[in-house]
């Protein structure tokens, strides 16, 4: 996104580099080890594109909330399902659509949310798998499609879930679910 020419980008995250995110996380590398995952990022949107306003909020995301700041769309690029849930109830308090990306082992999903809830995703004993890189990158990329689609004034197909993964043969699938708007 940040290479893209997006006029700002406010990237909110708390949490620092750890060795676990460096082989599934481009941003990173081994010398950001213990450095806020925000400030690298918005290093490595300056550094490749100076003409975009980057923005790091080292916070979690209810001091963030308390901000009260405006956006044309959220991205979210986070790992558990409350935060999301979170995500969900600020967007849709502002009026504001945003991009649930998920993936969990060779498996993903994207959804542009604007009326549908979040709550389908309400799960409490999940115990979520391990993550490949690639899937991440793919899954990134149709994330990031969207949001350019989106804000460039192009048609975006939303609340509908776009699951992506192999069956057993080997072979790769895309299911698309329509998601509840209640």
């Amino acid at each position: 996104m940040g290479t893209s020419g997006i006029g700002q980008i406010d990237m909110v995250d708390f949490d620092t580099v750890g060795l676990h995110n460096i082989h599934r996380q481009v941003a990173f590398t081994l010398k950001d080890e213990g450095r806020l995952k925000a400030e690298v990022v918005v290093e490595m949107i300056e550094a490749k594109n100076p003409f975009v306003k980057a923005i790091a909020h080292t916070m979690d995301f209810e001091a963030f909330k308390k901000l009260e700041n405006s956006y044309d769309l959220i991205l979210d690029a986070t790992d558990n399902l409350p935060t999301r849930q979170a995500i969900d109830e600020y967007a849709k308090s502002l009026n504001t659509p945003w991009i649930y990306a998920s993936v969990e082992e060779f498996n993903g999903q994207v959804c542009f949310f604007e009326k549908a809830s979040f709550q389908v995703f309400n799960i409490s004993d999940h115990k979520p798998g391990g993550i490949t890189a690639p899937i991440v990158m793919h899954i990134a990329s149709l994330q990031a499609n969207l949001a350019l689609r989106y804000l460039a004034g192009l048609s975006v197909v939303k609340d509908k879930l776009y699951y992506l993964y192999f069956n057993s043969d080997g072979e790769f699938i895309t299911e698309k679910f329509g998601m509840p708007t209640s």
